[in-house]
């Protein structure tokens, strides 16, 4: 359910179980529907984009979206909005967030009940740009296999914004300062180690991708490049942070500099080569790099729902069809089917999505509105 959310007064949806398809013209609304779902985990959803920008022209000046999840653990309720005035805490533009009508601190939480992945088509040449964008992707998928890695990455944060803040200082508190860069050392190995095992984890499902079913996206080799993750390559988590905060005490002068922190998980690459041709993602074409970037999500839903790692995804892919070749649209299908998960997929054209009629629900998105289709 979603009330003033983008272009939308209300609206809700009741999709099927597994694959969900929602065509439209442009401008109607799809991306706004997906992105109203993805709401309902940690953080700022598939566009990254500021609250306040959320809610209707026109409207309340607050958003709202809501579901009822069903899951391993039976039903649950999960809900969040944003209000532009002041609240009855005296908290203006915040962002609330209830479990089973439960309060909760942060977004934090919602990890723990639901996993929620997307792709985009501004995710297109996701290899191609800034590292940032990479470690934002990874990190949702470490996200689903280990919900604790949401919290320790905004702490992580939280503390390195509080670094820069003391190194500005001519002559800061050093106790505090070496404090706040011990708890960056273990939160910051921790981030590291969580983002090593998810490689390693996916490693088996990424070089089995093209054997299974005529799977016809490539299979793909994933590596870390970063500071802390290379510690842990040859040292124990103790002897890691060891050698982390040592870094942090000796760089102090140089970010004091900069005004920033030069060493740390923050700055860390996911780098991802095109199996089959050996060459790295990043000047692959187009249509390789979204091959490559379906065969990982795609991966990462297999290990989520074999071994039981974390709930099973609820996959956000907007306008997937629109760009692939028929061979590889009907193995996406044939994929996304038989993975179990539920699927929301948006395109113009239902036309693209026609072999899957009698397996999947259709919805039809006009202006604002959604209604199944007959």
């Amino acid at each position: 359910m979603l009330r003033d959310f983008r272009n939308y007064g209300e609206a809700q949806v009741e999709p099927g179980a597994t694959l969900n398809v929602f065509t439209g013209p442009n401008g109607a609304g799809k991306t706004n529907l997906l992105e109203a779902a993805s709401m309902l985990s940690p953080g700022r959803g598939l566009r990254n984009a500021a609250f306040e920008s959320l809610a209707r022209v026109g409207g309340s000046g607050q958003w709202t979206v809501a579901a009822r999840i069903a899951g391993p653990g039976g039903e649950i309720s999960l809900g969040t909005d944003w209000a532009a005035a002041e609240d009855a805490d005296g908290r203006t533009g915040s962002r609330r967030v209830s479990i089973d009508g439960v309060m909760q601190k942060s977004s934090g939480p919602l990890g723990e009940y639901v996993a929620v992945l997307w792709l985009t088509p501004a995710m297109d040449r996701l290899f191609a740009g800034p590292a940032a964008e990479r470690r934002r992707f990874f990190d949702r998928l470490v996200l689903a296999i280990d919900p604790s890695h949401g919290t320790r990455v905004s702490t992580y944060e939280r503390l390195m914004r509080e670094r820069n803040r003391l190194l500005q200082d001519p002559q800061p508190d050093r106790a505090w300062l070496d404090s706040v860069e011990l708890q960056m050392v273990e939160a910051g190995t921790a981030i590291a180690a969580a983002r090593r095992d998810a490689v390693l984890r996916l490693k088996p499902y990424l070089d089995q991708g093209s054997t299974l079913s005529g799977d016809p996206f490539p299979w793909a080799e994933l590596a870390l490049e970063g500071t802390v993750e290379g510690l842990l390559e040859s040292n124990s988590a103790v002897q890691a942070e060891e050698h982390y905060r040592r870094m942090l005490a000796d760089s102090r002068r140089l970010d004091a500099t900069t005004g920033r922190t030069a060493t740390g998980p923050h700055r860390s690459d996911l780098k991802v080569v095109h199996g089959p041709k050996s060459e790295p993602a990043e000047t692959c074409s187009t249509g390789e790099q979204k091959a490559l970037l379906v065969a990982l999500v795609v991966a990462h839903a297999r290990l989520v729902r074999g071994s039981g790692a974390g709930h099973p995804p609820i996959l956000l892919l907007d306008e997937i069809a629109a760009h692939l070749d028929q061979r590889r649209r009907e193995g996406l299908f044939a994929l996304l089917h038989g993975l179990g998960c539920q699927v929301w997929m948006t395109g113009t054209d239902v036309g693209l999505f026609e072999t899957i009629r009698n397996l999947a629900s259709f919805f039809t998105v006009e202006v604002g509105r959604v209604e199944r289709a007959a």
